[in-house]
């Protein structure tokens, strides 16, 4: 797969001097906002994509998608779906200047290239997927704290809906504190050691159970009709693992040139930060094969300590995750509802957070304790938002955009991911809530899975 050349994929509406428009950055923004835009590095910004890439999600890859997809699947998959994410979302950071104004938010974008009704819906999808997104964070560290407790006390009286709604509570006092996206900062320092906390513990006790036990079964588990959908329920999975679903938002972030240094940024997350992601799914596949639990912490043996730090790790690390992927709906609240009088930390403001972000995340917790399944959700997130999103709607701006430019081989490669993505995206949603319908005939509501 090729990367158009930048000169090629330029849509602003007027002339640039380096071919990607970045003299252009002092543009207004298409709409106004009430948090902060460009004055992030784009390594910050880097970390930031990192920081989701390598969240405590990529405890669970090992369990929903290396085992139903096996070791060649599995392997092919997660790097087909780097290279078609990495391009999907350059197409999407170049479209950022589209018009002469800057494009802040994804559905600002598609407002402007398709109008209104498709503004409304690309906010619905936008809206769905960091909702998922964010039930399957509160899932995860309602799963670290259960295991963490498990480890101090196995008494089995914290239950996970529990630990569930702790968690729940834990994420909304951080939103309280953090007013926008850009105030992450030190945050996200912390959220990278806690990351390589529990990936280098998880690694390292994995190849220990590796190297003592047995040789392990990969073969792929169930008859032929429950594979296929277990198979195209993990393909949805596997472009959730690299895509945000909020490229335009995190964009706005970034220092001039926009375009420029949103593309540094994509390549350290698609490099250098996908390298620990790699090592755990890999290291946590080989040791356990199909056994291999849904929380990978779940299933290594080791010192009670090093296994405590991990789960804390993850759980702290979860909390600033959710931040990031909550922080499109924050920003829409504060600047549609809020005051814009005083600074963040004055107290109308402070107290317009914690009644605004705290019922947002109260819901979210709800649904997290109601269906805690949360390789199914990341199935369907995949399926519902992630390939249209990400893949459909990046694909056909593009076109839109830029048909004028392109070759009549281009638009067929375009209009061939637009298609080929709608189908699977269709398929995929078909999936995860078969999955879904049937974990929840298995467990009922507020299960302690």
């Amino acid at each position: 797969m090729t990367m158009p050349a930048a000169e090629k994929v330029i849509v602003v509406d007027a002339d640039a001097k380096n071919g990607r428009g970045d003299e252009l950055d002092d543009l207004p923004v298409a709409d106004g906002t009430s948090h902060q835009i460009s004055v992030d590095p784009w390594y910050q910004v880097g970390f930031v994509l990192t920081t989701g890439v390598n969240s405590a999600y990529v405890l669970g890859y090992s369990g929903s998608l290396m085992v139903p997809l096996g070791w060649v699947g599995g392997t092919v998959g997660l790097l087909l779906a780097a290279a078609v994410s990495m391009y999907a979302n350059v197409l999407l950071a170049r479209l950022h200047l589209l018009g002469g104004k800057r494009h802040i938010r994804y559905r600002d974008l598609a407002g402007h290239i398709y109008g209104p009704k498709i503004y409304n819906l690309t906010w619905a999808l936008q809206y769905i997927n960091l909702f998922m997104i964010n039930t399957g964070f509160i899932i995860l560290a309602g799963q670290a704290l259960k295991a963490l407790y498990l480890l101090i006390n196995d008494d089995g009286a914290m239950k996970l809906p529990y630990c569930i709604a702790v968690s729940g509570f834990v994420c909304a006092l951080f939103a309280f504190g953090i007013p926008y996206l850009s105030a992450l900062r030190i945050w996200l320092g912390f959220s990278t050691v806690f990351s390589l906390i529990y990936i280098v513990a998880a690694c390292a006790l994995s190849l220990k159970d590796g190297m003592r036990a047995p040789p392990r079964d990969y073969s792929i588990r169930g008859d032929p009709s429950s594979r296929v959908f277990t198979t195209i329920g993990a393909a949805a999975s596997l472009v959730f693992a690299y895509n945000t679903g909020m490229l335009p938002e995190i964009q706005a972030t970034i220092k001039p040139p926009v375009v420029k240094n949103m593309e540094k940024a994509l390549w350290f997350q698609f490099t250098i930060g996908s390298v620990p992601l790699y090592a755990v799914i890999f290291i946590g596949y080989w040791a356990y094969g199909n056994d291999t639990s849904s929380y990978l912490l779940n299933s290594v043996h080791g010192p009670v300590w090093i296994k405590a730090v991990a789960n804390l790790s993850a759980f702290l690390q979860t909390v600033i995750a959710l931040h990031i992927f909550a922080s499109p709906m924050y920003e829409y609240l504060d600047t549609r509802f809020g005051s814009n009088q005083g600074g963040p930390f004055a107290m109308h403001n402070v107290v317009f957070r914690v009644g605004v972000r705290g019922g947002y995340l109260a819901v979210n917790t709800l649904v997290a304790a109601m269906l805690p399944f949360l390789g199914d959700f990341m199935s369907l997130t995949g399926a519902l938002s992630t390939f249209p999103l990400t893949f459909v709607l990046a694909n056909h701006m593009y076109l839109v955009a830029n048909g004028h430019r392109l070759s009549s081989l281009q638009k067929s490669w375009h209009w061939l991911n637009v298609v080929g993505f709608t189908v699977l995206a269709v398929t995929a949603a078909a999936a995860a809530l078969r999955l879904i319908a049937r974990d929840s005939k298995t467990y009922h509501i507020f299960a302690d899975v």
